[in-house]
Formats: structure tokens, sequence, C-alpha cells
């Protein structure tokens, strides 16, 4: 899928189409723009390089902070100051947002850095990204898995010189600058020096080297240089006090002539940063082409491991940019941890709360080993910083976003215990999950029953439930059992009069938002619910249908605008990470052709090619593996080892997975437009044999071939006896085995 990715897709405010039929009835209150970046990134690397404006929220960009509707534009074209290094994927507001080491080509004097030129001619691939300045450089960044290079074409100058800023970080807005606490530089020989700055808690060296012959080298502070001077130190810097500092390489230009620079980083320390850049990107000079080469190589690789067919191009180009999106986070550091230990490290798990429910199913289907380790970093933090995150940064002390969400690494660390997969301790493992269930909210749940938070209840039961089937695998029966009675705590959230949450405070969202999550015991919430038919009616007026078409926020919306938006109680059009899962909820109820109908609209109508292509965030590729899942035709139940199925968006696909390929191909398909006929599920055959039930384990999944699919324009009774299963179950789930 490499040729049909655009990384500038989500980087602009959503500009889609006017939706028809049931998506026009969705209302979307949170910041309408993907927040996306199209700089250069390795897939899961640590390092990423973009062009920076400190516009909001990665750097790159056109806006100013923003919470819901359109966001207020803070320039109307594209601009940059230079490029900065370390970057989100996708998020809102995360506290800090990184930007460090700018790196700034110029032809005029120092006084000039901070400058914002004009960004023409812009191109993006996966691994590289490439623009020209309003001064008449052209620019080019490419990054390894540790490191960046830069190669910058300059034109003929007496006065060509390429700027480090080692003081910037951050956002150019307000409250949004992070400021280093302890620096040092020090130029090392020609063209050769190193630095290492401390942003919140965490000690970030660079090792960099220029390819500039003849150029002079010097420190600066306070925008003056330090002739003859060759180190900079820093021991304590107030925010109040700070004056930019950095690194400065100058002389003339040929037209035409290119010059190089190379930055490898570590958390631990210069000689690290230098080892990682050699390791990236080796001794020679003129590295540029082949560290290019190599990281679009990696891409291909990844990006390889789904193949669609499609018709039409557009829709090419939205998938292969959600694969992509998908396969950037999280930052894999091994042997990077602030601590010394060696061993896996991962940062920018931006947030649990995000990505729990589909991105990292989806990388623990394609790439196992890549969880194997994320589990193994999310373990070695709990042992360090005292529990299992939320959300982490590259910052030490783990961020607890603790209003979001509680216990969802257990989610995580229950997919990948039921698959069996080798490389985790899980007796280790275990320890660490039953204490991060006490903490914070859990010992409200535990004392009182119910967290407030009222999602936090539902989040600590699931929790429980999940960590029940990791005490199994120890063999811990006792544990087990124990876990499984707490699990039944989630009643509790719900009350039976109106088939919802109770009333509560909630975090980006109301009631009904959260009402619909996958829990492990749906027959039993469905029958709080009132039943089938009762449930699928709550559904149906959360999804708007027999509703009119709805207005969305624009710049600045009112408070009475966002009241009346709020007072629909409406899903939120993937615009809001809670509804995630809820068209799926359908297949509980046995209606597995209502979860067709909601897909359908949203895959034909909230997601575009463009800079405005996305609904909203993408926090950190979670909504852009949703719509990898819903184009494929499955959707995990992220802790149950479970995925349901339900009409592809595509004629065929292939997915290589561990184990072999698996090819999902259908007869009687349409094609999926905003406005088209509806396919449904007629049958289903799991390689060659018929399969009844809409959902497959992720054992099955391993090693199944090939899912035929086999669709009309009309509901069937297919999937509308056998449910999913829950906990409650009578039996265990039979019938249609694989």
């Amino acid at each position: 899928m490499y040729e049909h990715v655009d990384p500038f897709i989500g980087t602009g405010a959503t500009d889609l189409p006017t939706p028809k039929g049931l998506a026009g009835t969705w209302w979307w209150p949170k910041p309408q723009t993907g927040n996306t970046h199209p700089g250069a990134m390795h897939p899961f690397g640590m390092v990423s390089a973009c062009p920076y404006s400190g516009a909001y929220p990665t750097g790159y960009g056109l806006y100013d902070f923003n919470t819901e509707g359109v966001p207020d534009l803070l320039y109307d074209r594209p601009v940059a100051s230079g490029f900065t290094h370390f970057q989100q994927s996708g998020t809102g507001a995360i506290r800090k947002y990184y930007n460090y080491f700018r790196v700034t080509p110029m032809l005029g004097p120092l006084d000039d850095l901070g400058t914002t030129w004009d960004l023409l001619d812009e191109v993006a691939e996966p691994g590289y990204y490439a623009a020209t300045l309003g001064s008449g450089i052209r620019c080019e960044v490419t990054v390894g898995p540790k490191s960046a290079v830069h190669r910058y074409t300059f034109p003929a100058n007496e006065a060509a010189r390429i700027v480090i800023d080692a003081s910037t970080g951050g956002l150019a807005i307000p409250h949004s600058q992070t400021v280093p606490l302890k620096a040092h530089l020090e130029m090392l020989g020609p063209g050769v020096a190193q630095g290492e700055i401390h942003v919140e808690g965490v000690p970030l060296a660079v090792h960099l080297e220029i390819d500039a012959p003849g150029w002079r080298q010097h420190l600066w502070y306070d925008r003056r240089l330090m002739p003859g001077g060759t180190r900079l130190d820093f021991d304590y810097i107030r925010p109040t006090t700070l004056r930019p500092f950095g690194l400065i390489f100058m002389g003339p230009s040929r037209a035409e002539q290119t010059v190089e620079v190379r930055l490898g980083f570590s958390l631990r320390g210069c000689e690290t940063a230098r080892n990682n850049l050699r390791t990236d990107v080796g001794r020679s000079q003129a590295s540029f082409g082949g560290r290019r080469d190599r990281t679009v190589a990696s891409w291909h690789d990844h990006l390889g491991k789904v193949e669609i067919k499609t018709e039409s191009k557009d829709q090419a180009t939205v998938f292969g940019t959600a694969l992509y999106h998908s396969l950037v986070k999280p930052c894999f550091a091994p042997d990077e941890s602030p601590w010394t230990t060696e061993g896996p490290y991962a940062f920018d798990i931006c947030t649990m709360w995000d990505i729990y429910r589909t991105q990292l199913p989806l990388m623990t289907t394609l790439f196992p080993q890549r969880s194997v380790a994320l589990a193994g970093a999310l373990l070695s933090i709990c042992e360090q910083e005292g529990n299992l995150p939320i959300g982490y940064r590259m910052a030490k002390g783990a961020d607890r976003f603790s209003r979001q969400g509680s216990a969802l690494a257990h989610t995580f660390l229950s997919d990948l215990c039921q698959l069996d997969l080798p490389g985790i301790d899980w007796d280790w493992a275990m320890v660490h999950l039953e204490m991060d269930l006490r903490r914070t909210y859990g010992e409200d749940y535990l004392v009182h029953g119910v967290a407030h938070p009222i999602s936090h209840t539902l989040d600590l039961a699931y929790a429980y439930y999940c960590t029940a089937a990791i005490a199994d695998k120890v063999r811990d029966r006792p544990l087990a059992k124990q876990m499984r009675e707490h699990a039944q705590g989630w009643r509790a959230a719900y009350d039976p009069g109106t088939g919802l949450l109770r009333d509560s405070a909630f975090y980006e969202g109301g009631r009904w938002n959260y009402s619909f999550r996958l829990l492990h015991d749906m027959r039993a919430r469905i029958a709080v619910a009132g039943g089938d038919d009762a449930f699928v009616g709550l559904l149906d007026q959360f999804f708007g249908y027999d509703a009119a078409p709805v207005i969305q926020p624009g710049v600045r919306p009112s408070v009475a605008e966002m009241e009346a938006g709020y007072d629909l109680c409406r899903f939120e059009g993937l615009n809001n990470e809670p509804d995630y899962e809820a068209p799926w909820a359908y297949h509980y109820a046995g209606r597995p052709d209502r979860t067709a109908e909601v897909v359908h609209a949203v895959v034909a109508n909230q997601f575009g090619t463009g800079r405005g292509g996305l609904p909203g965030n993408d926090d950190s590729g979670g909504l852009s593996a949703w719509y990898v899942w819903a184009t494929l035709g499955l959707f995990p139940v992220a802790g149950q080892n479970l995925f349901l199925v339900s009409a592809p968006a595509v004629a065929e696909s292939n997915t290589r997975l561990p184990d072999g390929d698996l090819s999902i191909t259908t007869t009687g398909f349409e094609p999926v437009e905003a406005g088209g006929p509806i396919s449904y599920v007629q049958s289903i055959a799991v390689d060659g044999k018929t399969l009844e039930r809409p959902w497959i384990s992720g054992r099955e999944l391993r090693h199944i071939r090939n899912l035929h699919i086999e669709l009309g324009p009309q509901p069937s009774g297919w999937g509308t006896r056998i449910r999913p299963p829950s906990t409650s179950d009578p039996l265990p789930a039979t019938g249609g085995e694989a």
C-alpha cells in the first residue's frame, strides 16, 4: 500500500462532503481536525522530523489550540521556521509537544532566527518530507529508528548558514513552550558536535555531524556568536530567564550546493547517541539517500502486510494512509529507558484510551513481537514508576491521565496472554496487574462498589475480567475466581430504569457515548436494558435512525450551540473514542444488519482524501486503525481475543499474518459509497466450511487462510441466532466452528 499513502491526510481542518443518510444525523463536538503531520517517520520509530510552524498540536500546520469545533487559524498558509524532531501523531490536548533541536537553514543574520518562511512545493512520502522555503532553500528530511538526516540545497550566497537551536521545545502558542531545565553543548571537531538537554525529567542527547567543508562553526547564546568557545553549560534554566542557545555552521554556498546534517538521538547520553547514528546511518558522508532508501524499504514491508482490491483510487489512498497512520506509534526505543535498565522501552503511548480498542489489536495481529516488546516496556515502566500508564510520553513520570480511564493496559495484556505469545513473564506481570487495580479509582471500586466518573466502574470491572484470564494462565485459580467476582461490578454502573449508565461526570462525552461499550457480559448488559428489542431501540436512537440531519459546530461555537448538540445524545461519528465500539454492539442483540448500516455510513462519509480527510483527532492511529478494521470487515473486541465479522468495504483483501496469509473474499459485493446500497452478510465460509456465528477467535484468525463472505442487498438470518460469547452464557457458544 506504500504507493497509496498520502501523509497530508489529516493535517488540516475536516473538509468532507456533506454526509448523506444516517451519517447526517451525527454530531461531532470535538476538534474537527486530524492533528496528524506530514513529517518523516520510521515504522514505530523513536524519531520523527517535520517542518515547524509552532502551531497546534504537532508543531506543523496552521492552527491555534482547540478543544471543540473547527480550529482557529494562526496562519493562512503553510509556513516554517525550521525543522524539529519528535512529534505527536493525531493527538489532542496532551500537554507538551516535543519539537526539540530545531534545525534552520538560513541566508540572513542570526537575528532572523524564528522567522517563518512560506513552505512551497511540499512533498511527503512515508519516511520522507521535502519543501522549498520562501528563502529559496530546498529542504529534505528523512529518519532512521533513532536518527534524522537533513539535506539542504542552497542558492549561491555569501552568508549561508545552518542554525541548530537547542532551546526550542513545545509550541509557539501560550502556555505550550517546553523549556530545558539543564543543558550542555560541545564542539568536538570540524563539523561534529554533541549536546544534551533535560526536558520533563528526561536527558535527551544528540550527536550531530554536518557535511560542509570550509564552513565556520560556533556556539551561540541569546542570538550572539561565541567565537572561540567550544562548550556551553547550563546547570539550571528558569523559564522566565531562558535565552535561546545553540550551534551555527556558516560559510559561502555555491548554487545548488547541498549540505547534509546527520543527528543521532538517545535518552542514555551522547556516546549512545553517536552509536545510534552510526548504527542508523553509518560513517560515510552524503548518507541521505541510503538512509531514505532503507526507511522506504521498511515502510514497504510494513505497509505490504495488508493489500486490498478496489477500483477506487480514493479508497486506496484513504486505506493506505490509514494503515500508515496506524503504524507510527508507539515509539519503540529499545535499551533507551531513562532508568538505564536494558531491554524494551517505548513512549508515545498517547494514550491507551485512544489506542487500546483498535490500534494495539492491529499491531498485535500484524506485528505480535512489537506487542510483546510493548508489554515488556509497560511492565518495566510500572516497576520503575509505580503504575501501568494510561498515557506515556518521552517524560520521566508516567502521565496518568486519570480522568480518561483506568487499568486499560490489562486489556492489552489479556489479548497477548490468550495468544500464548512467548517473551512475557506472566507471573511477574500478575504482580503489577493486581497492584495496579487498587490504585486511584480502583480503591473506590473495591470499597464502595462503584467509581466515579462512572465509566471507570466499567474500566475496572473489565480489567478484573481481563486479569482473571491471566491468572488462569499462571494457574492461580483462587485469584482468578476472586477477579471474576470483582468483574461483576459493572452492573452497579447502569440504571435499569433507562438501560443507560447512571448520571455521573464524564470525560469527553456523556452517558450515551459510554453506554454501548463492549463488555465481557453483553448478554446480561442487554438484559439490564430490557432485552434485545429495548437495547436495539436505544442504539437506534443513539445512531439517529429516523432523526433529522444536524449542523456541525463551526469556529468558536457558542455555549448554547454546544449544549444543544450535546442534548442530542448522538453518536459522534468517530470524532470521539468512546464511540469506536458502539456500532458493533448490535451484534450482541442479533442485529448484524444494523452494524453493517452504521459501519457503511462511517466508512462512506467520515473519511476522505486531502488534508481535511479525517473527522477528528487521529489519536496515535486509533481512528485510522478503526478504518482499517472496518474495511476488512472485522472488529477486535479488545481483551477477549475475539473478532466480530461484518460486511467488508472492499471486494477482496489479503493480510500477511505471522502464520500465513489471510484472504477475505466476497461475492455480491457493491462499492461502498455515501448514499449507496448497503451490503449485508448472507453467509460466511471459513476455509470452505460454513460459519454460522458472527465472530471468530484470535487463535482462529491466525490459522484461517480464507474467509469468504457472501453479500446481498437485504438483511438475512446470518448472525441473528448465535451471539458473541458472554460470561453469563449458560453453555459455551457453539455452532459453525471454524
